[in-house]
Formats: C-alpha cells, structure tokens, sequence
C-alpha cells in the first residue's frame, strides 16, 4: 500500500527534477552558422528561457570542444540539442555528438536544423536520439517538458526518433527576443570590412524558409515552398539590442530577403529611421533583383552596402538543370541594377556540377575578370563543388544519373563524377590553390590569377591578357564585405 506521505515525497523528488532541468541541465551547441554569433542558438534560448529553462550553451566555431570538459562545463547535461543548419555545421556536430556521449552518456542528444532533417537516418542511427526540422523551436521546447515529465518522447510533435520518423514542423510560431546574453561576445565573430576599416556586425532575420524550389538547395526538401516571417516588432528589438551592443552593420540571415519584400521593406524603413547611419546586406535571387529593381535605390538609401545573390552559372543548361529561375542575361542585368543603386553583388558560385563544362567555368572567370568582380567573390567560391544531400530534389532528375554514384554517409553527400576528367582534377587543382591562398592570406587577385591559368593549361591554351589592370591591392578599394568568406 502506497501511503500519502510516500505519494508526496514521489511528487517532491519529481519537482525538484524538474526544476535542476530547468535551471541548467538543458545544453545548446551552436556548431557554425557562417561566422555568425549563432542565430539558431538565439533563437532556441529564447523560446527555452520562455518557458522556464536555463540551458548552458557553446559554440564551437568560437571556443572549441574542450569547453565541453573545462571547468566552465555544465556539470550534468540530461538534455543536449545540436544546432546543424549547414553541412559545415554537420560535421562539427557529429564530433560534438562525440564529445557529449563521452561526457554524460545518459544525455538525450537531439540535432535540429535543416541538414539534421536530411541526415535523420544516419543521424538517429549512430549518435543522435532524436531530430528536429522546420521550425524547430516549439518541438524543442516539447522535448525538453517531456524529458521534464517523463512523458512518452513520441507525444511530441515534430519529433523524429529511432523506428519513428516526423515531418518537418511548418507551423507559425509566436516568436520571443533570441536571448544574446549567454553567447560569446560579438566581437568574436565575422565583422563588416569597408573602407579600410572594419566594423562590429551580427545577423538576425526577418523570415525562414524560401517559396521557391531550387534543385540543389537543402531548403525545398524541408519546407516545401514555404517561408515564415519573423513577427517586424521582434526583429527590430533585437537590432536595438545589437545596436545598444555596439553593432553599426547589420546581415539579414533570410534566405531569400525579398520573399516577402512587403515586410522586409517595412522592417528597413523602421531600422533606417531609428538608426540612420546602421548599415547592412541582404540575400537574395537574381530573378528577385529583377522583379523588384525598383526597390533598391530606396535599399542603398536606407543603408544597404552588399547583396549576396546565389549567380551559381552562367551557363543556361546548368542554371535550367539546378531549376534556378534566371538565365544568363538576367545575371548581367542584376548585377547593372544593382550597380545603378550604389549597391554591390557579391555573387555565389556553384562552379562544379556534373552539367559544368570547362568552357562554362572559363566563361565565368573571364566575366568576373570583364566586370572587375575579383574583390567581390571569395576565391573559394571558385571550388564549390555540388553537393547532393540525402532527400535532395536532384535526385530524381535524370539528368544526374550517369554522373551518380553512392551515397557517402559519413560525408553526408551522395559522390559523382564529372564526365570530363579535367574538371574533376580541375577541382582538386583549384581547391588546393585556394587553401595555399587562405594559409598564406593571400590576395585575391593573386589567387584568382592563379586559378585562370590553371584553368587554361587545362585547356591547353595560355590565358589571355586581363581585361582589367591590377594595381597593387593595397591600393585599391575593395568592396565591403565580411570577415568571414563563408557565405555560400
């Protein structure tokens, strides 16, 4: 027979479990989020903080893993949730994953973020004891009551575990502040160089999720031509915050900032008129630059220095293949759109892909060359090489299929093979050429000499004159940009 007083002492015990998760025992890993203080991380605290928790949190682009051992160490984790929202980021989870089984091996592991969805087989399989995709905070926040309750970890919605897989969660959200407090300092993350000088900068973001449905993005397998908008009154408290902080540049982490261009032009009017000398980048679509040309004299008006658009090619075939939206002329006429603001591109490449023949990646470094782009695109973006997740919308293009081969999982990609061999050995040769560069912090006109006579010698000509002279680089102006090259 249970007596009143053991019932009661049950219920205390319960309680006092609940309130250790709640005040510590919850760990949020930030791994990489592009030289960022960690969006995903803000954001996970902030509906965490909301209900009641106090997670420790770590981020390993800035402080590395033997934090998680060091005396600043949560002493118990029961819940650690891995932040995964680019294949950088996967890699460095899975050693994290690691580290935390080693160091409290009853923890629940969750990973969350977009390549955590495409990876949940393998993810669930060797390290992780549940995934989250989509909007992923409130299943988090589910997670974390469960684990709280000792309530069956099935009940919650968005939640993958091992034999039971789960939607993404697309669902709106009622958005708190992202809690800044507990993160590294933002002086140690990616700053804005201009003018010589460089300048403290954070990102925040105005909508998740993009309408449209490139072949090659991790974004469409995910949400499925969905995007949500983070409520105006949130993203402009936390630039005040950031602002308060010493932040004078702004990226907005969008995907595609012009998605919903009605509320992200309202947010930058609102940003502009509060802090008129705050500037800031945006991304977006080529096609995008098009449609709306008319928006951004009013954009460099309020501050806007960059635009990150996602060029990949120049060859049609390729950009019909990735299902891109804009062809060949559209580049060149968003890049005069853009130039006729004041505004500069900052293309992103996707310079290897089965459909890419050696002419197309000359084509592309002689417009970069024709146009003076060198110091607008980091020369890594001239290795970037097609990766093709599980789920990714490329395989079921027949297109592919002679070029496919298995999936990799440990690399969390499925490997192919150019037809040309000299493309393959052209990636290996240029991606070493980039790596000496960064080792040696060279320039990038140097650098992006050296990949166009490579280039040619595959080809087997000699690269003609450039177009454009080249000044010593310190003389020149470059365009402003961030610290961090990663932006792809």
């Amino acid at each position: 027979m249970i007596t009143v007083t053991e019932v009661a002492k049950k219920k205390f015990r319960e309680t006092i479990e609940a309130v250790t998760l709640k005040q510590g025992e919850v760990l949020i890993v930030s791994c990489y989020e592009l030289g960022h203080q960690p969006l995903a991380a803000a954001s996970a605290l902030g509906f965490l903080e909301r209900a009641g928790y106090r997670p420790a949190v770590l981020d390993l682009s800035v402080d590395g893993f033997d934090k998680l051992e060091g005396r600043e160490a949560p002493g118990r984790v029961r819940l650690a949730a891995i932040s995964v929202p680019m294949h950088t980021a996967l890699h460095i989870g899975i050693r994290a994953a690691r580290r935390i089984r080693q160091a409290w091996p009853t923890a629940h592991v969750c990973f969350y973020g977009l390549y955590a969805t495409l990876n949940a087989e393998y993810l669930l399989e060797e390290l992780g004891d549940s995934v989250i995709g989509g909007e992923f905070e409130e299943p988090l926040v589910g997670l974390a009551d469960a684990l709280v309750e000792g309530q069956p970890l099935e009940k919650v919605a968005g939640l993958w575990l091992r034999g039971r897989a789960a939607k993404p969660f697309l669902k709106r959200l009622v958005f708190p502040l992202p809690s800044r407090d507990s993160l590294p300092n933002l002086g140690r993350y990616a700053k804005l160089e201009a003018d010589g000088e460089t300048r403290l900068a954070a990102a925040v973001e105005a909508s998740r999720g993009c309408l449209h449905l490139c072949r090659h993005c991790p974004i469409p397998p995910v949400y499925g031509g969905r995007f949500f908008v983070v409520p105006r009154e949130v993203v402009l408290e936390d630039i005040r915050g950031l602002v308060r902080d010493g932040v004078t540049h702004i990226t907005f982490a969008d995907p595609d900032f012009l998605n919903g261009p009605g509320h992200s032009m309202a947010i930058v009017r609102e940003m502009h008129e509060r802090y008129p000398a705050l500037t800031f980048d945006i991304t977006t679509k080529v096609e995008h630059i098009l449609k709306h040309r008319r928006l951004f004299d009013e954009l460099a008006a309020c501050g806007c220095l960059f635009v990150i658009s996602a060029v990949e090619s120049l060859s049609d075939e390729v950009l019909d293949h990735l299902m891109k939206g804009h062809s060949k002329e559209d580049v060149f006429a968003a890049l005069g759109i853009l130039r006729s603001a004041g505004i500069a591109m900052r293309p992103s490449l996707l310079a290897f892909t089965p459909w890419t023949r050696l002419e197309d990646y000359l084509d592309i470094l002689e417009w970069v060359d024709r146009e003076d782009l060198v110091h607008h695109i980091d020369p890594v973006q001239f290795s970037i090489r097609l990766l093709i997740p599980p789920g990714s919308a490329l395989l079921k293009l027949e297109a592919l299929r002679p070029s496919l081969g298995r999936l990799e999982s440990g690399k969390f990609s499925y490997a192919w093979k150019h037809p040309d061999p000299r493309m393959d050995r052209l990636h290996r040769e240029t991606t070493a050429i980039v790596g000496e560069a960064a080792n040696a912090n060279e320039d990038a006109r140097e650098t992006f000499a050296r990949i166009r006579d490579t280039a040619y010698a595959l080809a087997g000509d000699v690269a003609p004159p450039r177009s454009i002279s080249s000044p010593p680089a310190r003389a020149r102006s470059r365009p402003p940009r961030l610290t961090e090259p990663w932006f792809c």
